[in-house]
């Protein structure tokens, strides 16, 4: 590969706000080997266009909607056009499996094509996984800052501002619930944030806010029954309005699932409750945070998402609100400074 021929490179990644977040230090490293190459990423959806909108290493944001707008052939035709003039000198292709995927990047052949193989045979973070490929660009995965990247707009940090002022939550300190996740099997029951909820509040004085998107907003309107105490919902706001209320709270409790990263990214510590899925693959990245896995049943992890236990899901089950509770006491009495 010839490195000093590499001016314009494309990312194709339309994937989940995880595995588009563990591709943050491939950017970085991107960077830093050719600084004056033009980093252009193409997307799955508008929602993952804020994970890198205000990113001042990613230079474009193309949007590939598979089942949408780039359904048809003619919307494909017009799109692979686009990238045609853009005249990429390296493709890198996380999303291998993707026939129509492959056809857009065919737009920018000749030129040099690295492309992404998912670790079977043994369990490495999706960090290092993702830095693989460049393996071929002489960078070492392993040697690599696995930091995480997400910049939210001043815009979105004046709406965190303003919902802070707006609900008198200044001075407080701030606990956030992300309950949902992307599957059944990494949820914790619904009802135990709800008395998690209670419990922070009463021991330790502190206001709990819940984020999710705009379809998780029942188990928002669920964990504010279930609780005695108020609680705030921000459910429905964008990517970057999360990230910058993050940066505002003490730390996230959540599943294993895209905010997550998020919070770990603007540097905000984790509580992070995991199940099926091992950490060492997903887990956040940073200091300051816990994990709850109670991987002393024999199938945990077996990092698959249809659950064959008899009983659905009972790793996420056997994490009780007692050991998330006294965790959470533990994170709110060794802040990180």
């Amino acid at each position: 590969m010839k490195k000093d021929k590499i001016n314009n490179i494309l990312i194709f990644k339309p994937g989940a706000i995880g595995d588009l977040l563990h591709l943050t230090p491939v950017i970085r490293e991107l960077n830093r080997k050719f600084p004056d190459a033009r980093i252009t990423i193409i997307v799955g959806s508008t929602i993952s266009v804020d994970i890198f909108c205000n990113n001042p290493l990613v230079h474009e944001v193309i949007i590939y909607s598979k089942n949408g707008e780039h359904r048809s052939l003619s919307a494909l035709a017009d799109l692979w056009l686009r990238l045609r003039s853009c005249h990429f000198d390296l493709v890198i292709n996380y999303q291998r499996s993707n026939i129509k995927g492959w056809i857009l990047m065919s737009a920018a052949f000749p030129c040099s094509v690295l492309v992404y193989h998912k670790t079977r045979r043994s369990t490495v973070h999706a960090i290092v996984d993702h830095l693989r490929p460049l393996t071929a660009l002489e960078i070492d995965p392993y040697a690599v800052d696995q930091k995480l990247d997400f910049f939210p707009l001043p815009e979105d940090e004046e709406y965190a501002d303003r919902f802070i002022s707006e609900k008198h939550l200044a001075g407080k300190r701030l606990i956030a619930f992300n309950p949902g996740t992307s599957h059944a099997s990494k949820c914790w029951p619904i009802e135990r944030f709800a008395a998690l909820g209670d419990r922070i509040t009463t021991e330790h004085g502190c206001e709990i806010v819940v984020v999710g998107s705009s379809h998780e907003m029942p188990l928002a309107t669920a964990i504010r029954d279930g609780m005695h105490h108020p609680m705030h919902d921000l459910c429905g706001c964008t990517l970057g309005e999360l990230g910058a209320l993050l940066k505002r709270t003490e730390f996230l409790v959540t599943g294993d699932t895209g905010p997550m990263h998020i919070a770990s990214a603007v540097g905000t510590r984790v509580l992070a409750l995991y199940g099926p899925i091992s950490p060492e693959r997903s887990g956040p990245v940073g200091e300051g945070h816990r994990i709850v896995m109670h991987d002393e049943l024999d199938c945990c992890p077996c990092n698959r998402f249809d659950c064959k236990n008899r009983s659905f899901r009972l790793c996420m089950e056997m994490i009780t609100v007692d050991e998330v509770t006294q965790i959470a006491a533990e994170m709110l009495h060794n802040r990180l400074d």
